[in-house]
């Protein structure tokens, strides 16, 4: 039986943690307050700030874990070159997790050395050398803390007048010790996708094949993607999901080979979030990347795949094989948001939100509520070939019937 230390405990890594005990695994789940979601299901449980490097320290050496799964931004991950050097495995790999926790060592990968086509951006750490930026990538622009989560401290200068405003919420939403924004060219997009791109650890078997038609890949030890799932988002965060995206054959392919250029670079095996601007006119753009199971990728709890991504990500991490990825079904999720602080959340409305068919809902079991904290999710499906939009809206209209009292 494999021992994972699960580093952040939130609704993905719940998922995560049911994959993982149905492959036989041993769950710790770690987060900086108890009875997180994960911890409700994990086998062990430790709280602690992440980002103090010695009591990270000190967790590892207790439990010994034969894997190191981070699922949060917050953690000291330069710690995780040394869990290397020890034995440990961590996933995807030291180097992927260091590299993605901070946007600016990410982007600078892709753009700089790997010559991905990403938009034009520039950094800042002073109001002063922000507002620079602004005037030299232009109004409008997008403006993103180096290091944060869901969204958080995310905005759009459209004005002049937006430039402290922008600034401010980004140093509120910064996660970890680093006051450091990114300032990013607004790129006129049709759509965004996630592209959840699975690597493996071995090597691909001879004879294996590869589903080009529907830009999937069969073979275990062959990186892999799965249908791209689109998104929308509000306040840097996402409020629907679904899948299938409708995108060309030209352009999936153009996302798929930036993704596992990017992913080969920052090596290991797992599922990665990685994230595209889509337009008509100037095709991919990279954006940004998660190696771990994104929150729009919870559109696949509806069924929408034969794995879902919590448990492609279980097996990649795990060393088990995955023979393919294929659509089963249209889906589409929608987020269950809420309104104000508390604690010990109800749930009203959940029978009408399930009462159609073809529809479902997670309540992820956050002990503790504020404004526009997400609290669950509501899934709908309809068969391969259907209408996405319409299912898309069906998702969204059961998550208004469901209100949170705290």
């Amino acid at each position: 039986m494999k021992k994972i230390l699960l580093l952040g405990s939130g609704e993905l890594g719940k998922e995560f943690v049911i994959a993982a005990k149905r492959l036989g695994a041993y769950v710790i789940a770690v987060d900086s307050y108890n009875n997180a979601p994960a911890q409700q299901v994990a086998d062990e449980r430790e709280v602690i700030s992440m980002l103090d490097g010695d009591a990270l320290d000190a967790i590892v050496a207790k439990h010994k874990p034969d894997i190191i799964v981070p699922e949060i931004e917050a953690i000291r991950t330069e710690r995780f070159y040394e869990y290397e050097k020890q034995g440990y495995h961590v996933v995807p790999s030291a180097r992927a997790a260091n590299f993605t926790m901070n946007r600016k060592a990410i982007r600078d990968l892709a753009a700089k050395e790997l010559k991905l086509k990403t938009a034009n951006y520039a950094y800042a750490t002073t109001l002063e050398q922000f507002t620079k930026a602004v005037h030299e990538i232009g109004i409008p622009c997008v403006v993103k803390p180096l290091m944060s989560s869901s969204g958080k401290g995310q905005s759009v200068v459209k004005s002049e007048s937006d430039i402290q405003k922008s600034w401010d919420y980004a140093m509120s939403g910064t996660r970890g010790d680093i006051k450091e924004v990114i300032i990013e060219q607004f790129i006129k997009f049709d759509s965004e996708i996630t592209l959840l791109t699975v690597t493996q650890k071995n090597a691909r078997p001879n004879g294996s094949r590869q589903n080009d038609s529907v830009g999937l890949a069969s073979g275990r030890g062959k990186t892999l993607f799965c249908p791209p799932i689109g998104h929308r988002q509000e306040r840097g965060d996402y409020q629907e999901s679904w899948q299938p995206h409708p995108i060309s054959a030209k352009h999936l392919k153009e996302a798929q080979k930036m993704a596992a250029k990017v992913t080969k670079a920052l090596t290991g095996a797992g599922i990665w979030g990685v994230e595209f601007f889509l337009s008509k006119k100037d095709g991919v753009y990279f954006s940004e990347l998660s190696p771990r199971p994104h929150d729009t990728g919870m559109v696949t709890l509806a069924g929408t795949q034969n794995f879902s991504e919590f448990e492609l990500h279980a097996r990649a991490v795990l060393g088990l094989p995955i023979p393919e990825i294929i659509l089963e079904r249209v889906g589409a999720s929608a987020v269950i948001l809420a309104s104000q602080e508390g604690s010990n959340p109800t749930y009203a409305g959940v029978e009408k939100a399930i009462s159609q068919k073809q529809t479902d809902l997670r309540i992820f079991g956050k002990p503790t509520t504020r404004p526009y904290r997400r609290m669950a999710v509501c899934l709908a499906w309809d068969k391969k070939g259907s209408d996405v939009v319409k299912v898309k809206k069906k998702a969204m209209a059961n998550a208004k019937k469901v209100q949170v009292h705290s």
